[in-house]
């Protein structure tokens, strides 16, 4: 049975049908502060704290219900004598439902512009501790600390009168991932200035049930880091196509990735989370066309992915082929049109387009823990790098390998991208050996019609022998970029000045496994 309950929330969405639906089944209710006002607004009876525990709210609100009239009335088990016996011998009466919600901790600490008291005020102290009392009592009390539980806990009592065990479990499971996940952010807001503090601790919320895994065996759901921190789909509008899927969502990412490389307009064409085609352009439908000839056949069930709006003449293009995701800030109507009618196609909105920051990290998930590293995401530019070559890259030779070595950074290593007006003509991707990636970027331009003749090649590592700068050079590159610092730099510098090309050293490794 549910006779007495205590509310304090600080988010009262809901709560008008909630207090309502408490008060026609006749329970009691009792509330903090706001909550007890809002109550009371609704011509609903309710009894305030501070006439339980006679004390008034204390320092501007920091001291409300950390009383021991309260948390007895909380904690107190029911089928024990001896606490029976302590709430009659000071007159305490249980509570049988605590409803309470936090202070927005999260979503004020992740103002640009919020001072550090402003933060700290809304740290909730009182709310955490009721709601873990609660929950560690399930049994008796029963817990609730989000809005969306409100109308389930209703039709249950209305039903059945009390509260089963399953779901009283399941609330208190909730309970203690919700207090969880509270502590989590403000530990994260407070180690915020230290890049790898001793203990990382990471709330995950569920975004959405994925269909499944990468193979239909697996389940699969995506969960974002708790709190107003953007993630991958947070400013996405899925505006037509089926539900995305695991594969969809990795690739997504690694075609943002790419996209946020350039300011310009720009395709990036992701398959397996590897770019298949890249290209810039004097509009997106040029960078479309080029992208998709860089590697047509790759291309083929790939994401798509422009950070220009979607005008009817690059609709069109993109519904001959056969894609599984557009991703783009924006369409025409007329584009939008002519996309729906590929019903299997997901087009997405992108809401905001922003590069990583430097400060971002990079996890990956290996056995029992986390690998953490900060995230690639520092654009290198011309001034930062060497010329180790007598001759000097000139344009567009220069526009050329800052392309490529913006896009190598995102292929699989071992890695090799040849680009030629701003375009992919030949990747190699994940590859052991860094002369089998040339080797194979040098056949698959050839074989998809491309001239090497003239482009330049990016190596996202050094080369440890001059064998794959040898192998390019053969073909016709003009100019490689690497980041140097094999034993062998010299051999390879060597084989480039011989061959009467240009060599720069960008003086920074991009592996990317």
């Amino acid at each position: 049975m549910i006779e007495r309950a205590l509310i304090s929330v600080f988010d009262k969405s809901g709560l008008d049908a909630f207090a309502r639906g408490l008060a026609e089944l006749g329970v009691e209710i009792v509330a903090s502060g706001g909550t007890a006002t809002f109550i009371e607004e609704l011509g609903l009876d309710v009894t305030r704290v501070d006439e339980l525990t006679e004390v008034p709210e204390l320092l501007g609100g920091r001291v409300k219900t950390l009383h021991p009239r309260i948390h007895a009335a909380i904690l107190a088990r029911r089928d024990r004598e001896e606490d029976r016996a302590a709430l009659e011998k000071n007159g305490i009466r249980p509570f049988d439902l605590v409803c309470v919600n936090l202070y927005p901790f999260q979503s004020v600490a992740a103002r640009k512009d919020v001072r550090e008291e402003e933060a700290v005020e809304m740290i909730d102290i009182g709310g955490p501790a009721m709601i873990r009392a609660a929950a560690k009592n399930f049994v008796h009390v029963l817990p609730i600390c989000t809005p969306e539980r409100y109308g389930s806990v209703v039709a249950e009592l209305r039903e059945r009168g009390s509260i089963g065990t399953p779901t009283r479990r399941a609330l208190a499971a909730e309970a203690f991932a919700h207090t969880a996940a509270y502590e989590a952010s403000i530990a994260a807001w407070f180690s915020d200035r230290e890049t790898f503090p001793d203990r990382l601790i990471l709330s995950l919320a569920k975004v959405v049930d994925l269909p499944y895994g990468e193979n239909p065996h697996q389940r699969a759901a995506y969960y974002a880091e708790a709190g107003a921190r953007r993630h991958l789909l947070s400013r996405v509008d899925q505006l037509a196509g089926k539900q995305l899927s695991f594969n969809n969502l990795n690739d997504l990412e690694a075609a943002r990735a790419l996209l946020r490389e350039f300011t310009v307009p720009a395709c990036s064409i992701v398959k397996h989370a590897n770019p298949c085609g890249c290209a810039l352009g004097h509009d997106v439908e040029e960078a479309f066309t080029k992208a998709l000839t860089g590697d047509p056949v790759s291309a083929y069930g790939g994401i798509v992915a422009v950070n220009r709006r979607v005008e009817p003449e690059l609709a069109r293009k993109l519904a001959d082929q056969f894609v599984e995701v557009i991703f783009a800030p924006d369409y025409t109507e007329e584009a939008l049109e002519l996309l729906r009618a590929k019903e299997r196609t997901r087009i997405l909105a992108d809401r905001e387009r922003r590069r990583g920051s430097p400060g971002e990290r990079d996890l990956r998930r290996v056995i029992g823990g986390l690998l953490v590293q900060d995230a690639d995401a520092d654009v290198e530019d011309r001034e930062g790098m060497d010329v180790v070559t007598s001759r000097v890259p000139q344009e567009p030779t220069w526009g050329d390998l800052l392309f490529g070595w913006r896009v190598v950074k995102h292929v699989a290593s071992n890695a090799i991208v040849l680009a030629k007006d701003l375009q992919t003509i030949g990747i190699g991707i994940g590859q052991t050996s860094r002369v089998d990636a040339v080797r194979i970027a040098l056949d698959k331009a050839r074989e998809l019609g491309h001239d090497p003749t003239g482009s330049v090649l990016a190596s996202d590592g050094f080369f440890p022998f001059a064998d794959g700068p040898s192998l390019a050079l053969d073909a016709g590159i003009v100019a490689l970029i690497q980041p140097g610092g094999s034993k062998r730099d010299s051999e390879v510098v060597e084989a480039v000045e011989q061959a009467r090309a240009a060599m720069v050293f960008a003086s920074r490794r991009h592996f990317r496994h």
